[in-house]
């Protein structure tokens, strides 16, 4: 059995890393196979991935964990400053400082449940934000955001004699830079080792504490079980996963802002994982994909655009379609991304993956029917009722 299931996770590995490799051949259909916005799947599938280790797992709620997206941000930002343009020290240093972080805020709000801690870490990210945005702007620039400049010191690139020239080198893994396709690609390779850490995670008896603290907390700490290491490990992790994130995000695009700390970028990552399907392997995946399709997709729409879409129309119903679309597009695409949530809520709590299990159930029971109806398991029924002795002789 558990040699089976070890197969089943790696068969589901392989078919996720082809599929997020394969983003360029499958969302040209789409209109979305370009580098940038790959870019943002696999780093806010990622961000998805590490909050659902929470609130997957135990069920808490946080509305705080872009805190760890902008801390992990501005640290990729000052590693580039200060040590190398590789970004091998900007996600170290971008981990290291969420994962702490992550630790302080945990452990004071860890302390409560439920609402009380939802209501303690976004009161710490809104805190963080306003230190950022005022209060700490030698060190993070304030609104106008924290970016690389020629005159940096960057001490490693200057002990191994790396020479700056007149343009200023963009992040780089020993070369391989961190934008256009050759950024996506390493972008989807931190997705793939993210995705496989957090199975190991879903599938170990750590894991398993995890689930069962959100089934029943309160029965565990009767039975003299400490869940609170379990619960901060959790927040650690999930803070370390936003951190990478918010690392990737500077090593694609080297400026760091205190909008990655607003509570609105902590609201999207809850929706991406509701969405997908929360306490699911590919449910958080396909959330986050789900939203920044919608974000820079439906949002690309204006009036000029509807027009060129709906010219086959008469101009008076031409211009009334337009009219309703355009409410749902451009500015306008929350709206249609809150129908779509509302949707979902309503109809499959579990998210997409939960539609696509019921699709998967109703496909089985359809097949199994017509196995059971089909004429070839009627003449074998048939001929085991002949070779049945039959037990209603009449006495003799």
């Amino acid at each position: 059995m558990l040699s089976n299931n070890k197969t089943k996770d790696v068969l589901l590995l392989v078919i996720f890393a082809v599929f997020v490799f394969s983003g360029p051949i499958l969302m040209t259909p789409f209109g979305a196979a370009y580098p940038d916005l790959l870019q943002k799947f696999a780093i806010f599938g990622l961000f998805a991935i590490g909050f659902n280790i929470l609130f997957g797992l135990t069920g808490y709620l946080s509305f705080g964990h872009a805190v760890f997206l902008g801390v992990g941000s501005y640290s990729a930002v000052w590693a580039f400053k200060l040590f190398s343009v590789n970004v091998i020290p900007a996600l170290a240093l971008a981990v290291v400082m969420s994962g702490i972080f992550a630790l302080l805020i945990g452990f004071v709000s860890l302390r409560r449940a439920g609402i009380y801690f939802s209501i303690l870490t976004l009161a710490f990210a809104q805190m963080s934000y306003n230190l950022a945005y005022s209060v700490l702007t030698p060190i993070t620039n304030g609104e106008t955001g924290l970016r690389v400049l020629r005159q940096d010191p960057r001490y490693l690139d200057a002990a191994f004699g790396a020479e700056i020239g007149a343009q200023l080198p963009p992040p780089s893994l020993f070369g391989w830079v961190m934008t256009g396709w050759s950024g996506f690609y390493f972008c989807a390779i931190m997705l793939v080792l993210g995705f496989a850490l957090s199975m190991v995670i879903f599938r170990s008896p750590f894991g398993m504490t995890l689930r069962a603290i959100k089934s029943n907390q309160n029965r565990m700490g009767y039975t003299g079980f400490n869940t609170r290491p379990y619960l901060l490990s959790a927040f650690v992790i999930s803070g370390m996963y936003a951190g990478l994130a918010g690392g990737l995000m500077a090593a694609t695009d080297p400026l760091a802002g205190a909008e990655r700390m607003q509570w609105t970028a902590s609201g999207e990552v809850v929706l991406m994982t509701i969405l997908g399907g929360a306490g699911t392997l590919l449910g958080p995946v396909l959330g986050a994909g789900l939203i920044k399709y919608f974000e820079n997709i439906f949002s690309s729409y204006n009036t000029s655009i509807l027009n060129d879409i709906f010219g086959f129309l008469p101009d008076s119903i031409q211009y009334v379609v337009v009219e309703i679309t355009s409410l749902f597009v451009g500015e306008g695409w929350h709206l249609t991304l809150g129908l779509l949530f509302m949707i979902v809520v309503i109809f499959l709590p579990g998210g997409l993956m939960e539609g696509f299990t019921r699709i998967a159930r109703i496909k089985g029971t359809a097949s199994s029917k017509g196995v059971a109806n089909s004429p070839q398991r009627d003449v074998v029924a048939e001929s085991e009722i002949k070779a049945t002795p039959s037990n209603t002789q009449p006495a003799e």
